[in-house]
């Protein structure tokens, strides 16, 4: 069994940058793909960033260019920068561990964009 914590969210003006982490237990992270997710009130949970074992990630549209996924294996731990934050980012984000065999999520850490 796998555990994951996320952590950095808080509350940010238009315009500004938090970094979130997400730290894995276990030794299966190296191999796994892992993901940050979002889902804002009364919204369903969407993706936002994926980066797989290898290093290759993918974005959601609306983050391109705004958000960067990365991930460090000796750390156990993958991280997403997020800048030029937006009102509509406002949202709680979880990290997603997944393999063949498992799927896991953190419990979500609040980011809210607010003036």
């Amino acid at each position: 069994q796998v555990q994951l914590v996320d952590d950095g969210g808080g509350l940010v003006q238009p315009g500004g940058s938090l970094r979130l982490s997400c730290a894995a237990s276990g030794n299966i992270f190296s191999i796994a793909t892992m993901g940050w997710y979002r889902q804002a009130p009364g919204k369903e949970r969407e993706l936002v960033a994926t980066i797989t074992s290898g290093g290759i990630t993918n974005y959601a549209d609306s983050v391109k260019g705004r958000f960067t996924i990365s991930r460090d294996n000796a750390k156990n731990t993958m991280y997403l920068q997020l800048n030029s934050l937006k009102p509509e980012d406002t949202a709680v984000y979880y990290c997603n561990l997944r393999t063949w065999s498992l799927n896991a999520w953190g419990q979500g850490t609040l980011v809210t964009v607010s003036p």
